[in-house]
């Protein structure tokens, strides 16, 4: 049974769509990797209960960090995005948590940077405050251990194609080290400390007898998202919040993936909206554009079972997405325009091949 309504929001669904289409649905998914990281800070003593944990977010981490203060009787601070709406507001002040949201901006980078300023301007005058560095602290990677041996349980890791936004690169990069390790466990930093990238990068063999592993990482991105070279590129209807960046994440470990796609606004509508009439599903935006790279990599690969992660509920998303559900584009039409470098970018959705480079002069 569980003692929190948190670790209850953060147990995904694994969900059979097609043959060797699956999707891992989250209510909250960043519930799991706040409860694990706030756990390993008291236990390695970094925090004591009743310290005020703070950090910055565009919405869905928001949450996952009221959720584990509450669960751990600490208190929570954060700068938030514009884009963090009103029942969000609610319900991070019914659970005690600090909101400072910015003020509307169309600027993606913008607000990001006003959001890193005025951390700093709240650890200066509170320095007992614990920043939680979602953005770079591999610490973040720790809840995801479970949700990998889960997957390697119900679908294995022998050809097995996993898709989803990047955003803070914690969630994709954390599933796929664990998913490729055919031990189940990543040696990593996780010292409650900011570590920069993720530190978990050993390379690691097959143990004797262990199921073999076959993992490929497909990240999502939006237009004008710097982690991948697109910061040139422009979506004219909306920045999909929370899997870009116009700052370097540095838990974002580009090496682990194998293919990009960057999709826009319109065309991840066209996915969320198809996801829910075709298969019930109801979730966000960014499940939209990650189940529309999924089906595509299906189709190029039929032999590989393709798991494509969706990170919340589509609630937040009734207004800007579900109520212009007529608008969606039927999938037949929509394919992405393969590329061979980013100066090649162009709406609404392009593909190119990322072949665990470690980075790239456009990325920089």
């Amino acid at each position: 049974m569980d003692q929190h309504i948190a670790e209850a929001i953060g147990r995904p669904d694994l969900i059979r769509l097609d043959d060797r289409l699956v999707c891992l649905r989250f209510e909250t998914m960043k519930v799991v990797s706040a409860l694990a990281a706030v756990r390993h800070l008291l236990d390695t003593g970094v925090v004591r209960r009743g310290d005020t944990l703070l950090d910055s977010s565009s919405g869905i981490y928001a949450y996952a960090l009221a959720l584990a203060c509450h669960r751990h009787g600490m208190h929570c601070h954060v700068v938030g995005s514009t884009t963090v709406d009103k029942t969000l507001r609610t319900q991070l002040a019914v659970l005690g948590a600090t909101l400072e949201q910015m003020e509307p901006c169309d600027d993606l980078k913008l607000d990001q940077k006003r959001r890193v300023e005025r951390i700093h301007e709240i650890l200066a005058a509170h320095p007992e405050y614990h920043w939680m560095r979602q953005y770079h602290d591999d610490i973040h990677y720790l809840g995801y251990r479970g949700v990998a041996d889960r997957i390697r349980e119900e679908t294995g890791t022998d050809r097995l194609t996993v898709v989803g936004g990047v955003g803070s690169g914690a969630s994709t990069g954390a599933l796929t080290r664990y998913l490729r390790d055919a031990s189940g466990d990543v040696s990593g930093n996780a010292s409650g400390t900011a570590s920069g990238k993720a530190s978990g990068s050993a390379q690691t063999g097959t143990p004797a007898g262990a199921a073999p592993t076959d993992v490929e990482l497909v990240g999502v991105q939006p237009y004008g998202s710097l982690t991948f070279g697109a910061q040139h590129t422009c979506d004219p209807e909306i920045i999909i919040a929370g899997i870009g960046s116009s700052i370097p994440f540095g838990n974002v470990s580009h090496e682990l993936y194998d293919t990009l796609h960057w999709i826009s606004f319109d065309a991840a509508l066209s996915g969320a909206v198809d996801l829910l009439r075709r298969h019930a599903v109801f979730a966000g935006l960014s499940t939209g554009a990650a189940y529309l790279a999924a089906r595509h990599e299906h189709d190029r690969a039929p032999g590989r079972t393709v798991l494509f992660i969706a990170p919340d509920t589509g609630h937040r998303y009734t207004d800007t997405v579900y109520t212009r559900h007529r608008e969606a584009t039927p999938l037949t039409h929509l394919a992405p325009q393969d590329i061979a470098d980013q100066t090649e970018l162009a709406l609404p959705w392009s593909r190119m091949p990322w072949n665990r480079t470690p980075t790239s002069p456009l990325t920089a």
